[in-house]
């Protein structure tokens, strides 16, 4: 659940590199919520401000984690432009935030992956 929500808490740092684990549960629970939110407007006939609001509330969230996914796979953020491209932007960025991390540190960080090893303290 923790990881659902993490980007809300990273909600505008466009610096260093998201986890795929990070990146496709947040993916997933916008894909719900819209369709449980565009649900809401239509039973309350609200003329879609319950979806604009939504909207809203998760782009920014939603941008800076897709950056940091694609600094992951050692990409610029601007790649982001690509969701522009109807459906073939999508399908590209989803291409690239599917890919394995970039093995060790790259020009944007360090791999979180790493971060999650402990190491063994000798003594």
């Amino acid at each position: 659940m923790n990881l659902i929500f993490q980007p809300f808490k990273k909600y505008a740092d466009f610096n260093g590199r998201a986890r795929r684990s990070e990146f496709w549960p947040f993916m997933l629970f916008i894909i719900i919520a819209s369709l449980l939110v565009q649900s809401i407007d239509a039973v309350t006939q609200a003329n879609g401000m319950v979806t604009l609001v939504f909207s809203i509330v998760v782009l920014l969230p939603q941008l800076a984690v897709t950056v940091r996914r694609l600094h992951d796979t050692n990409r610029s953020g601007w790649w982001c432009f690509l969701y522009l491209v109807p459906l073939v932007g999508f399908i590209i960025v989803s291409i690239f935030a599917s890919q394995n991390s970039e093995p060790g540190d790259n020009r944007f960080g360090p791999n979180p992956k790493d971060e999650d090893i402990e190491v063994p303290q000798a003594g």
